[in-house]
């Protein structure tokens, strides 16, 4: 009598293994800042005793590194370089995917060039530019130099070419011109790959210490990770207060990606790397 292979049950013990291990792996320091958040500040007293924990860390965490402020500004640095990266992203790449015109493959690749170069190797001439046009120490200075990038594009081309054409050729025959088509039939199907990168463009502008750094100097337009650098001291640290700070700073973004990891997981599926 022919009994079923138990190899398969196996390999899916052995990938859940696997998978279970990374996630602790990933867990154990999110944990770690957490618990110490709620140590008494300037002290090493056990988490784990019942009188070692104390809220005040966040209290203060909050007032001293003014992150109502921090927040207002990284929320609308954030969300204006992810509102523009989805423009520039959904037209260039709807044209490289649909478009024939001559040079496509060579602008296509000129863009896939522009994902190993380094935003810090850009960053003399991109302030001396910013310094000509007089934007130093404006909002602009931390929007206008991420507004487009190649990722975004490439990405959403690839999502453009796995939507069949035929879609795009009945809206032609209803009397649809390319915007129309591109806004009412391609960026819907397209949702997927438009969560995809608003989560990257929003969580890495976030994160973003480089820009705020260099091209602002005012204290009014600092920044949530600008924030957290000053309480990291030059010879000791408070770690309670600096872990609290960490976990004001990091909920934002945690809980941004858990309402959207769905459509990031498709969208991340579904990208193929049709030609």
């Amino acid at each position: 009598m022919y009994q079923p292979s138990r190899r398969p049950k196996y390999g899916n013990f052995l990938t859940l293994g696997v998978l279970l291990l990374l996630a602790v792996i990933i867990l154990v320091p999110l944990v770690v800042v957490f618990l110490t958040s709620f140590a008494p500040s300037g002290t090493t007293q056990s988490l784990l005793t019942k009188n070692g924990w104390s809220l005040s860390n966040y209290r203060d965490a909050w007032q001293r590194g003014q992150f109502l402020l921090a927040f207002a500004n990284s929320t609308l640095v954030a969300a204006s370089v992810t509102f523009c990266q989805i423009v520039t992203s959904a037209t260039s790449g709807y044209a490289l995917a649909r478009l024939k015109f001559r040079g496509r493959q060579l602008l296509l690749l000129i863009v896939l060039a522009t994902l190993v170069i380094p935003f810090q190797l850009l960053v003399i001439p991109v302030f001396l530019v910013l310094k000509w046009g007089h934007l130093i120490n404006t909002y602009w200075a931390l929007i206008l130099p991420t507004a487009a990038n190649g990722f975004g594009i490439f990405l959403l081309r690839q999502y453009f070419q796995s939507i069949p054409v035929e879609l795009e050729e009945a809206a032609a025959l209803d009397g649809a011109n390319r915007l129309q088509i591109l806004w009412q039939v391609m960026l819907p199907l397209a949702r997927p790959a438009l969560v995809t990168l608003f989560l990257f463009t929003f969580i890495g502008e976030w994160n973003d210490l480089f820009k705020p750094l260099v091209f602002t100097t005012k204290p009014e337009l600092r920044t949530v990770q600008l924030a957290l650098a000053e309480f990291q001291e030059q010879f000791t640290n408070n770690w309670p207060l600096l872990m609290a700070a960490v976990t004001i700073a990091t909920v934002p973004v945690i809980l941004l990606f858990l309402i959207g990891q769905r459509q990031f997981i498709r969208g991340i599926a579904t990208t193929g790397i049709k030609n």
